[in-house]
C-alpha cells in the first residue's frame, strides 16, 4: 500500500540519506513530495523550496535537525500526517509534543531501515 510521504530536507546530493531515502520510498511504490533548501530533483520527484498544500498525507519523514524544523512546525501539524519519523539526528522534543497534542504518531528510526525491515 502506497504511504505519501513528505521527506523533508531533501537533497539532490546522492551520498545524503535524505536522497537515499526519496529513491528508496520510491523503489518500494511510495509517492513523494520533497521539500529542501534548494529547488531540483531525485528522478520524477521535484523538489521544492515552498510549502506546499499536502492532500492525504501519511507520512512526514525528517532529515533536518531540530534548529532548521523551527519555521516548519505549524506546517507539519496543518498538513495531519498520520505520523512523523525522526530520522538519526533530527529528534526534536517540541515538535513531538506537538504531534502528540494533534493525534499524529511520532517515531524515532531511521526511515531506510524501516522500509528495508517491512516496518514502514
Amino acid at each position: 500500500m502506497s504511504k505519501k510521504t513528505l521527506v523533508l530536507g531533501a537533497s539532490p546530493t546522492p551520498v545524503r540519506y535524505a536522497y537515499k531515502a526519496v529513491k528508496r520510498l520510491l523503489s518500494y511504490g511510495h509517492e513523494v513530495v520533497a521539500i529542501g533548501k534548494m529547488e531540483s530533483e531525485i528522478d520524477e520527484v521535484k523538489i521544492v523550496t515552498d510549502m506546499p498544500d499536502i492532500f492525504n498525507l501519511h507520512t512526514v519523514t525528517m532529515y533536518l535537525n531540530p534548529s532548521r524544523q523551527e519555521p516548519y512546525l505549524d506546517y507539519i501539524i496543518k498538513l495531519s500526517p498520520k505520523r512523523i519519523i525522526f530520522n538519526p539526528g533530527s529528534y526534536n522534543s517540541k515538535l513531538e509534543k506537538l504531534a502528540l497534542q494533534a493525534g499524529i504518531d511520532v517515531v524515532e528510526d531511521c526511515t531506510l531501515v524501516m522500509l528495508d525491515s517491512g516496518d514502514y
